[in-house]
């Protein structure tokens, strides 16, 4: 049905809060799924540190989201995520990671990927669309 030039939708697509939301879900279970099998699919390196901060991380976004704050909640993820990252890829920095997280290369890139995803979702997506 339109109106005027416009289609008329039925229902409002909110793709900063769904995004979000599917990524708080991810992240809670990802924290589950770490102290039931480590490594994660065989690849990702986890320990209880990590698997923790992702539970907790998991319900922070997750409670951002549902609140509203989908842009918001997507940019500090995509900020933290890609730091993470770089920290990642530096030598000294990455050691840290490694024996405080078990952070390993495969989660290094998995967070510079999240990151960018999220920072682009966070300002190319505009809200409420």
């Amino acid at each position: 049905m339109t109106i005027g030039n416009k289609p008329r939708r039925w229902f409002k697509i909110e793709v900063q809060k769904t995004y979000a939301m599917v990524l708080g879900v991810v992240l809670v279970l990802l924290g589950l799924w770490g102290f039931v099998q480590a490594p994660v699919l065989g690849v990702f390196g986890v320990n209880a540190a990590q698997n923790v901060l992702h539970l907790v991380g998991g319900a922070v976004v997750l409670w951002f989201g549902y609140k509203g704050a989908g842009k918001t909640t997507n940019m500090w993820l995509g900020i933290v995520a890609l730091v993470v990252g770089v920290l990642g890829l530096i030598p000294g920095a990455n050691d840290l990671l490694a024996s405080v997280f078990a952070i390993n290369a495969a989660i290094t890139y998995l967070h510079l990927a999240v990151g960018v995803v999220s920072l682009g979702v966070a300002y190319g997506v505009k809200e409420g669309t």
